[in-house]
């Protein structure tokens, strides 16, 4: 094992113990040997699909149809921010039906050509009845005949493929039919994750991660553990709450370096909530994947 991958699983198990904390952070661990950009093409594991490394989350405390950026920006103030995004070279959106953003997406699709973008979504369905109905309803409300990514959204029972039995079985037939490109999910407790890496419907995860295990199913160390058993099944592995939901919003440098220093995460989404914030991040990301 070279020397800084091993420095990266030493301090990857420090960090849970809260070891890492009490010290600068190991900057020098973590330094690629090239930067990395918001706008590199990833290959998202096995899916056939290339997103971009950074993903324009629309979902900051989304809830009941709404969210910071809906809330603050407008169906106008969010489709210039992916606009401008896009014009930055970011081409993934990260949408849900719990959001409300689907509208503004809509929107954005008014200046963005439809075939240039990854539109990632997640629905709450749990029937084939109540699959089919979501998947007319969201393409009609975006605006597109497809979907790139759906997503069974905020799974946390361990036996969530069972439940959610209906809606997989109707994500898979859409697929073959060229409804979407490929299906997942997104999971807030350690068994949900871990049932999805059991899962051979899995293609894509959406998963919490950051160094120092906020906001996350269970520590890093076991997080990472089931997350590198998907990567190894081919599964795409999206990286979310990489700033703990704002927890650490103090240590976004130190968020940045240790998440693009991971291997099995293909690319992230972080809620951006305007221009300003999206151009800081597209600046940050090079300079922290290889500071030293």
């Amino acid at each position: 094992m070279k020397r800084r991958t091993f420095l990266r699983h030493t301090l990857t198990t420090a960090a849970a113990l809260g070891a890492v904390s009490m010290y600068p952070f190991p900057y020098h661990a973590y330094a690629g040997e090239e930067k990395k950009y918001a706008s590199d093409l990833v290959e998202l594991g096995n899916t056939g699909l290339k997103v971009t490394r950074l993903a324009m989350g629309t979902g900051t405390h989304g809830v009941n149809k709404a969210s910071n950026q809906t809330r603050r920006l407008g169906i106008k103030g969010v489709a210039d921010l992916l606009h401008a995004a896009y014009d930055e070279g970011i081409l993934f959106w990260d949408s849900a039906d719990q959001y409300g953003t689907h509208p503004h997406l809509k929107e954005a699709l008014k200046y963005v050509p439809r075939e240039k973008v990854t539109i990632l979504t997640k629905t709450h369905a749990t029937t084939e009845e109540e699959m089919k109905k979501d998947l007319d309803r969201f393409r009609e409300e975006i605006g597109t005949d497809y979907l790139d990514i759906v997503l069974l959204h905020f799974q946390t029972k361990d036996n969530w493929p069972e439940i959610k039995e209906g809606a997989m079985n109707i994500l898979g037939q859409a697929r073959e039919d060229g409804i979407i490109k490929a299906h997942g999910v997104s999971c807030h407790t350690l068994g949900a994750l871990q049932a999805a890496a059991d899962s051979d419907w899995v293609q894509v995860d959406m998963a919490r991660i950051n160094p120092d295990g906020s906001k996350m199913d269970a520590d890093v160390p076991t997080v990472v553990k089931v997350l590198e058993k998907m990567h190894r099944q081919g599964k795409g592995i999206i990286g979310m709450k990489i700033f703990g939901a704002g927890e650490l919003r103090h240590k976004v440098d130190e968020c940045l370096q240790w998440t693009l220093a991971q291997d099995f995460v293909h690319c992230f989404t972080i809620g951006q909530e305007d221009q300003a914030q999206m151009y800081d991040l597209t600046k940050k990301l090079p300079a922290a994947s290889t500071r030293g």
